[in-house]
């Protein structure tokens, strides 16, 4: 299994009603082997330019472990999904993830630190 970050811009009519759109893309992970570490909504946001005639998008972002032949399958299925605008599904650099847990160690070390101090 590997990591990947998936982002998902999903169509702006469904602002309202979000839980359905947002259920199919999990579905679909957790159908393909894949397992969701984390999950964001970061709102309605303007798009740089029209995409399928749309001026707006739902972003969403999911930090996700899939199995190797996942990705094309769900590439496979986002692409032809109506509630979707646009997807982006890459790989996480494995030095990342190493270099981001050691920051957030050496952050909770220096917190202990200050509070023994004071």
């Amino acid at each position: 299994m590997k990591n990947y970050e998936l982002t998902v811009l999903i169509h702006p009519d469904l602002e309202m009603n979000l839980e359905p759109a947002t259920t199919k893309i999990k579905d679909l992970i957790e159908k393909n082997g894949g397992k969701i570490i984390k999950e964001e909504n970061d709102g309605k946001k303007k798009l740089a330019y029209p995409i399928k005639k749309q001026d707006f998008a739902i972003y969403n972002y999911y930090e996700v472990e899939l199995p190797a032949e996942a990705p094309a399958k769900i590439d496979s299925i986002f692409n032809i999904t109506d509630e979707i605008l646009r997807h982006l599904l890459v790989k996480v650099d494995e030095r990342k993830l190493k270099y981001e847990a050691k920051q957030a160690a050496r952050k909770i070390q220096a917190q202990e630190n200050e509070e023994s101090e004071a």
